[in-house]
């Protein structure tokens, strides 16, 4: 078997810098090849899409990650990627078919709904009525140490927070199709002080994927509380 690639999936309120950076130093000084990806935020499908064109042209097998929301977007991008051989998901949503991240977010009592604020995109006045509305959400820079990055400091958290990527509600909302965690081997982190995604949701989703599963005793940012952990299962994702 070839060496895999990894490749790394953000979620949102996040990019890829600040996400995955400690866990991404260590996976290189492994000898690891590394992926990162920019997460568009946009949709669901859409942003499964854009996903689908990394994998298409790198070079396989590719054990696939995914943080908080980008685990949703894994979920649909590796239905149609032949040359993933593996799926992590680290804090994550991993919705089955026909549900929303949006729904497992309210079904396990998640705040999403509660620290976010709201800003119209262009074209809001003209949105479809039956649809979602068109506005992105951005989390409360005052709540963001808080529920999204406890196991920084105050001033890292405050970094974050201004440089956090908003996530169209549509992402929230549009449903799921096939799950690819049906066909590929499973690994999860469950981050045991989330308060985002709160650990009862991240245990059932683990759970009915029969996932190999890991519990870290972080907040949200699993990656920047316990960045060799997490290092270590996407490590053992690969085979090697």
């Amino acid at each position: 078997m070839s060496e895999p690639t990894i490749v790394l999936v953000h979620g949102a309120f996040a990019d890829a810098t600040g996400s995955w950076d400690g866990v991404t130093r260590l996976l290189l000084g492994r000898g690891h090849r590394v992926v990162t990806v920019a997460n568009p935020l946009r949709g669901l499908h859409h942003d499964a899409d854009y996903l689908r064109t990394t994998l298409a042209t790198t070079p396989g097998p590719i054990v696939l990650v995914g943080h908080s929301y980008g685990g949703a977007v894994i979920t649909q991008a590796a239905t149609e990627a032949e040359n993933v051989s593996a799926l992590v998901y680290v804090a994550a949503f991993a919705p089955d078919q026909d549900e929303s991240a949006g729904e497992l977010d309210r079904r396990f009592g998640g705040v999403a709904q509660e620290v976010t604020t709201a800003r119209p995109l262009p074209g809001a006045d003209e949105a479809d009525p039956d649809g979602p509305p068109r506005v992105e959400l951005s989390i409360d820079p005052a709540r963001f140490h808080d529920v999204f990055a406890p196991d920084t400091t105050a001033a890292d958290a405050a970094l974050l927070a201004v440089n956090q990527r908003p996530l169209a509600l549509a992402a929230m909302l549009e449903p799921a199709g096939a799950p690819a965690w049906k066909r590929h081997p499973v690994h999860y982190a469950i981050a045991t002080e989330d308060r985002m995604i709160p650990v009862a949701g991240q245990r059932f989703m683990a759970g009915r994927m029969n996932a190999n599963v890991v519990e870290v005793p972080t907040g949200h940012l699993a990656m920047l509380g316990a960045p060799e952990a997490i290092a270590r299962l996407i490590t053992t994702a690969t085979g090697h």
